[in-house]
């Protein structure tokens, strides 16, 4: 009970200092405003997408309830491809496939992957001697900033562009305006020379398709097709609920995640089926031409199976990473990503309750959610997050997990009426 206690006293410490935060609430207005506008704007241009979130859910539905069979198929295709394809129960077992591959005194590019933080992953490489570049422009800040990610599709969301400006300013050594398009061309100088000097590229995965072993990458920046594709290895690190059962599953989830993260289309989609190779000379199969020599992909469960087995934390997997729950969350929108551990708001309890940090660590976030319902009607999926909260919530009260500050509330409530 006690470091139940120290838990919530230091996630409510860290939600308070982001109220008190005045770049957070700057770069968050200007960023939530910007995303409503530009979404629906993407979704009235392309109704159709209203029947085709409705076909990736039930192909999501399938996938998640026929796990072994999706990763069995998933495995067996890749490797067809001439790609390697691992399953990794757990976050160790990642972590040791993920050795075996690249060793140490590595450069390696990275783009970015939720996924990956659930490993430590930079630490971890780090530690074994290697060298890490985050690539994707938000990652980039935050790896300098020494800080972590705030959203999932946009990590440095928190960070204006006058603390961008200030950050590049001391990695130049020369003051630089907080101009965004100077500041983009500043990092795209610093990192460009990085992605062909590289010995590995890591990125995670929109989709995986079953029966073709194909990777989906979907970006804007163009920093992942150069992770992908310029170093000689190239690793996917992916959750198992990133399988769709077909190549054209795949397709369909990129035209829905695009809609709902605001974009019309995405600038750059790869469909990677394992590494480069050419027959033009005699029809000869010849592997590692200008892309990568070798392609690992890494299937991670690290709980996902047992959470696919339970009809309601199941919908956790729905999830396709479009941020748009998190825009109109009115917890989010004051916090950012302090409203969360490693996976950020009311869905980011059951992320973080079983399979990225525990129920412990789940506690005070699922009892900071208002239960509002704002995000459900934002999800593509329609994933009922207050559904799972409260659920969640019965599990956490069961084995002694309530928040102290919340069995004063409940007794003031059934004694005044009044829960201050």
């Amino acid at each position: 009970m006690e470091k139940i206690a120290e838990n919530w006293f230091k996630y409510k410490d860290n939600l308070y200092e982001a109220l008190d935060n005045e770049f957070i609430r700057i770069a968050l207005r200007r960023a939530i405003k910007a995303f409503r506008t530009n979404r629906d704007k993407a979704i009235q241009r392309y109704p159709e997408v209203e029947e085709k979130r409705k076909k990736l859910k039930e192909a999501k539905e399938y996938a998640l309830t026929h796990l072994n069979d999706m990763i069995k198929m998933t495995i067996e295709s890749f490797e067809a491809m001439k790609g390697h394809a691992y399953y990794a129960k757990t976050v160790n077992d990642a972590l040791k496939i993920l050795d075996e591959i690249i060793g140490s005194g590595k450069l390696i590019v990275k783009s970015k992957s939720i996924t990956s933080e659930e490993l430590d992953l930079n630490e971890h490489l780090e530690k074994q001697g290697n060298t890490i570049y985050e690539t994707d422009l938000g990652e980039f800040i935050i790896q300098n900033l020494g800080s972590k990610p705030m959203h999932i599709l946009s990590p440095a969301i928190h960070v204006p562009k006058e603390k961008v400006a200030e950050l590049f300013s001391k990695i130049v050594n020369k003051k630089l305006p907080p101009n965004i398009e100077l500041l983009v061309s500043v990092a795209r100088k610093l990192l460009r020379e990085k992605f062909f000097k590289a010995d590995i590229g890591i990125s995670g995965a929109n989709a995986v398709s079953a029966n073709t072993g194909s990777i989906f990458v979907i970006e804007n920046e163009g920093n992942a097709r150069f992770v992908t594709n310029a170093p000689p290895t190239y690793i996917a690190l992916t959750g198992i609920e990133k399988i769709v059962p077909t190549l054209m599953d795949g397709m369909l989830l990129v035209e829905v995640v695009s809609r709902y993260a605001s974009y019309y289309a995405p600038s750059f989609v790869s469909i990677i089926s394992g590494p480069s190779k050419t027959g033009d000379i005699e029809k000869v199969p010849v592997y590692g031409v200008h892309g990568p020599k070798e392609v690992h992909l890494i299937l991670l469960d690290n709980g996902r199976s047992e959470v696919a087995k339970d009809p309601i934390f199941r919908q956790a997997l729905y999830c396709i990473r479009c941020g748009a729950c998190l825009y109109e969350c009115p917890v989010y929108a004051l916090t950012a990503g302090h409203y969360g551990y490693k996976y950020f708001g009311g869905i980011g309890a059951i992320w973080t309750a079983f399979i990225a940090g525990g129920l412990e660590k789940a506690a005070p976030i699922a009892y900071t959610c208002t239960l509002c319902g704002r995000c459900v009607k934002a999800c593509p999926m329609e994933i009922d997050v207050p559904k799972m909260i409260l659920k969640l919530r019965t599990m956490l009260s069961r084995k002694g997990y309530v928040p102290n500050y919340v069995k004063t509330m409940i007794q003031n409530v059934l004694t005044t009426g009044i829960p201050y």
